[in-house]
């Protein structure tokens, strides 16, 4: 497989991962067709986005040294900090499909990382170019991923339970938080997806990167 097919199976992935957390997020989905089948639709997608996390991490190439200011360090230790992240999704949304009986709540720990690695992406994209260059698709996609995972982050901290009554803390902002970031993530899939005409370039970190 080539490099351009690896980057583009890799944005596939990610826009089949983002629909699947999209689409089982919807308020009333989880109702229609019953916890098992909302939590196997978040278990497909995050199954997705590792699989594509693991093959935007071997794109990267090798760890880069020292070179802690170029944008390729960024980018590694991205992919390096995102792929954790989606077996922590993994880890997650597997104990809520075999539980059976509560829908999946976002993970605080594959919050995280998306989040830190969507900051390290960033900071590659500053390198490049600037922190505000709507010319620039890598500028956008970095903005969505970084949108999204911050609304991953708002979605994990409003599923914490209260200990005291046994409630989530707002399903409602769980919910918008998930959907929202799933559309960001699949903004930022859909406009990393290379171009078939040029049979190079490099690879763009995505959900988190």
């Amino acid at each position: 497989m080539t490099r351009l097919s690896e980057q583009r199976w890799e944005a596939r992935l990610f826009a089949i991962g983002s629909i699947c957390f999209a689409v089982a997020a919807v308020p009333g989905f989880a109702s229609l067709v019953g916890a098992t089948a909302d939590n196997a639709t978040y278990f497909l997608g995050s199954i997705c986005f590792t699989a594509a996390s693991f093959t935007q991490w071997l794109l990267t190439g090798r760890r880069k040294g020292r070179a802690w200011r170029s944008p390729a360090w960024s980018d590694w230790w991205s992919a390096a900090i995102q792929f954790p992240g989606t077996l922590f999704f993994n880890v997650s949304t597997l104990s809520a499909l075999v539980g059976g009986s509560d829908v999946w709540r976002p993970d605080a720990f594959g919050s995280i990382c998306f989040l830190v690695s969507s900051l390290m992406a960033m900071r590659a994209t500053v390198v490049r170019d600037r922190i505000w260059d709507p010319t620039s698709r890598t500028w956008e996609t970095a903005w969505l991923n970084l949108i999204g995972s911050v609304a991953f982050g708002v979605s994990a901290i409003a599923a914490y339970t209260v200990p005291s009554s046994g409630e989530v803390v707002n399903v409602a902002l769980v919910n918008l938080g998930t959907f929202v970031g799933a559309l960001c993530f699949l903004g930022g899939a859909l406009l990393m997806t290379p171009d078939p005409r040029h049979a190079a370039g490099a690879a763009v970190s995505t959900p988190a990167g």
